[in-house]
């Protein structure tokens, strides 16, 4: 079966559903029934936000539901369907696919000759191809079903823009620690399970870094584990989480370290160095997304222009590890690590980043010259705004010498500073050929 169906009936509470039987994981078993049992997404779920007036009001629109794993999307899905009280069927994008949803229209035509609504809801949406989201698309704008998509990727990039227009995005974040408390309690409750120290609970917590199924499992895992136990301690959780845990604390010292390790290599042009501390993180058991968002961090901050490719091919290996997986897709990160290492190094860009966010924020908000601003009609043509801006394309080599981009009345700072390697060679001799030729200009200007 690719699919999943459940029905709320008139006769059910709004946003309630059948409780799992005691054989169920810990995680569904403490699943919410209702919204005020919903723990986290206060931005999308607190007095007046975009979920709760829907929910309250019964008025449920397509939407995409994007966040991390564990967050709840699916759960919310649940009981915005049950607020409407309709058929609510499940499609995993992994499995299913345009025969699925043939069937899954072909039921809501059924349901909608009966009164009945019917919310379909797509697991990993970003999973199916142009063609398959494309299904959907006539039956949305029809109102034949409301659809729910569940994406932890960026639906920007992996949802086709028809059907993104169609939806509403809601990001989901990450569960906070004082979240997960509130769920280790619960679960505590349910399980009647020993008092859990706070030292173990920071490091469970830290370990499953925001994800609430992982750390329902986890815990689960832990009281299972330990019958006889009066009290569950640091010790006890090493034993249950076994090496991983004990080798690789993201919550610890450690876990920094290592990140700093591999950091440091790659700046430092150890392509072997950097192999090393990578295997180590992934040994570990860090999430490898986790290793991605940091080295794409490194192609910006150390590699920079110096060799602009370097951001493009960790951001391919990114998308390689995203299609491949564990184990098929670290080659691709090796990959990048490799070449990020044996890169040219600049932190120029960084550095000037850095420079102007500090001088924006220091300085008065100064007006923008009316040369560079917009006259789209005749009032603000009168205006002299738009008035002697030079075209850059229209000038010798494209450039405009001797023209100011900056507020009437400022000093115009250098930010920017290219380091005499790799790419970056090249940008610095360009621009001091292009402040050359900007002050040949205003030289001719001044004896004018």
């Amino acid at each position: 079966m690719n699919r999943q169906d459940l029905f709320f009936d008139n006769a059910a509470a709004p946003g309630e559903a059948e409780a799992p039987g005691p054989g169920a994981p810990l995680a569904e078993r403490l699943r919410p029934h209702q919204l005020d049992e919903v723990i986290g997404q206060a931005h999308l779920l607190g007095p007046g936000k975009p979920l709760r007036v829907a929910f309250e009001q019964g008025r449920l629109h397509s939407m995409i539901l994007w966040g991390p794993p564990g967050v709840g999307k699916t759960t919310l899905a649940r009981l915005l369907a049950g607020a409407v009280k309709g058929r609510f069927i499940v499609l995993s994008a992994v499995l299913a696919g345009v025969k699925d949803i043939r069937e899954a229209v072909t039921e809501a035509e059924a349901m909608r000759k009966l009164g009945q609504r019917t919310i379909v809801f797509v697991d990993e949406v970003h999973r199916f191809n142009k063609s398959q989201q494309d299904a959907f698309l006539p039956h949305v704008e029809s109102g034949l079903f409301t659809f729910i998509g569940a994406t932890t990727e960026n639906p920007s990039f992996e949802v086709n823009s028809a059907l993104l227009s169609r939806a509403t995005v809601h990001v989901l974040k990450a569960i906070e620690p004082e979240d997960m408390r509130q769920l280790l309690e619960r679960a505590a409750a349910l399980l009647a399970a020993p008092p859990l120290t706070d030292a173990a609970a920071v490091r469970l917590m830290a370990y499953a870094d925001g994800d609430a199924r992982r750390l329902l499992n986890a815990y689960d895992n832990l009281v299972s584990q330990s019958p006889e136990a009066t009290e569950l301690d640091e010790a006890t959780l090493e034993r249950s989480l076994g090496e991983q845990l004990r080798r690789y604390d993201k919550g610890g010292d450690q876990f920094y370290d290592t990140i700093s390790a591999l950091h440091k290599s790659v700046r430092g042009s150890d392509p072997d160095a950097s192999l090393y501390w990578f295997a180590r993180m992934l040994d570990g058991g860090v999430d490898p997304r986790y290793i991605v968002r940091r080295l794409v961090r490194m192609a910006s901050e150390d590699v920079g222009n110096a060799d602009p490719r370097a951001l493009r091919i960790t951001l391919d290996a990114a998308e390689t590890y995203e299609r491949l997986g564990t184990p098929e897709g670290e080659l691709a990160l090796a990959q990048a690590v490799v070449y990020l290492a044996v890169a040219s190094k600049s932190n120029a860009v960084y550095k000037a980043w850095n420079e102007v966010r500090a001088f924006v924020k220091q300085d008065g908000t100064r007006p923008i010259p009316p040369h560079l601003r917009n006259a789209p009609t005749a009032l603000m043509k009168g205006m002299g705004l738009g008035q002697g801006y030079r075209y850059a394309h229209d000038e010798p080599g494209g450039f405009a010498a001797g023209e100011s981009y900056w507020p009437e009345g400022m000093k115009a700072p250098q930010f920017y500073q290219p380091v005499p390697r790799g790419l970056e060679l090249r940008i610095g001799d360009k621009l001091a050929e292009l402040q050359r030729l900007n002050e040949e200009a205003l030289s001719r200007k001044g004896h004018a």
